[in-house]
């Protein structure tokens, strides 16, 4: 619970940096703060040895924010729009970066379960490996995106932008209303927030296993489902805020954008960190844990490919959403597991 306003106190803050240091330098912000709640706690229940915690955390993650962000924000925008537009080449551009980010995490698996006797040491290296590839590809998706293809991205939002003049809204320029005063608010609030959620992430982890234990819950379906939650309270809601003003580009930019950063980022700097401080985490993962990541990523890309959305759409996600999630809750221990 006390994660939670430190998380949106984290979000708004980072926001109104971006604000002020541009488009491109605040993109960059937005990428690198938007997970830093749940890469802290990742690394926190890593050095506690919980790797099936932070395992389930990165698909989690993913699964959130593909069906339950998106599909909130498909939801509650669509009740108040009739039929939203975004993107549809830059929808394309992330489906096939999230393609690439099954097939990452699904290599390691199959290695594990198509060899016989095959060493810790060898799946590391790999793991390790795979990780440096798929950084690579995160700072080549940031260097496409904000510079050399940065016009895609912004056509959307200057048709927003558009769309809200012609219904009579006024719509402030919001880099002339930002001192140099509130940047360094920002800026010394979004430390002291970092530093605190790094405090609350060792009270998590310490009493993980507790109430995990007495609430009758697996940590398979705490990794899944609550900590992913709780680590992305933040962009839950700049998704959804912005969907029901219209803005259904930036909405879908934070849903699945965050989905692309975990998977090409906080999983592969997760990997890393625990090769240097003596954990094995490794990318093979739970069998149900790559099929629940690959039908989110089916079904998110099917429903936008082609750039509209309504609330039914919405509904499909978060049924999807709520399906996986029943499964989880009723999938059995697994071995390794809290």
């Amino acid at each position: 619970m006390a994660i939670i306003p430190l998380a949106g106190w984290m979000g708004i803050a980072t926001e109104e940096i971006a604000v002020v240091l541009g488009p491109n330098l605040g993109g960059l912000m937005n990428a690198t703060f938007g997970n830093a709640t749940e890469l802290i706690i990742g690394i926190v229940a890593l050095k506690a040895g919980l790797l099936d915690v932070v395992k389930a955390s990165i698909t989690g993650s993913i699964i959130g924010n593909l069906l339950l962000v998106m599909g909130l924000s498909m939801l509650l925008g669509g009740l108040r729009y009739k039929e939203q537009k975004f993107q549809s080449i830059v929808a394309r551009l992330n489906a096939s970066a999230m393609n690439l980010a099954v097939i990452a995490i699904l290599v390691p698996t199959a290695v594990q379960y198509t060899s016989t006797g095959i060493q810790e040491a060898t799946m590391q290296n790999l793991s390790s490996a795979v990780a440096i590839v798929l950084i690579g590809v995160y700072i080549l998706t940031l260097l496409f995106s904000m510079k050399t293809h940065a016009y895609l991205y912004d056509v959307g939002m200057a048709e927003t932008d558009v769309s809200e003049q012609s219904e009579g809204q006024t719509i402030p320029i919001s880099e002339e209303s930002h001192s140099k005063s509130s940047f360094w608010i920002s800026v010394a609030i979004l430390l002291v927030a970092t530093i605190a959620v790094a405090f609350e992430s060792e009270l998590l982890v310490d009493s993980l296993e507790e109430a995990t234990e007495s609430l009758g819950l697996t940590s398979l379906f705490t990794g899944v489902i609550l900590v992913p939650i709780i680590g992305n309270a933040a962009e839950h809601t700049t998704a959804v805020t912005v969907a029901m003003k219209n803005k259904m580009d930036l909405s879908v930019s934070v849903a699945v954008g965050s989905s692309l950063q975990i998977a090409l980022f906080v999983a592969p700097v997760l990997v890393l960190v625990g090769y240097f401080i003596g954990q094995p985490m490794d990318l093979n993962f739970n069998p149900f844990e790559l099929v629940a990541v690959m039908v989110a990523v089916l079904i998110a890309n099917s429903v936008s490919s082609d750039g509209r959305c309504d609330w039914l759409e919405g509904v499909l996600l978060l049924a999807a959403y709520t399906v996986l999630g029943l499964a989880f809750y009723f999938h059995p221990v697994i071995e390794g597991s809290l």
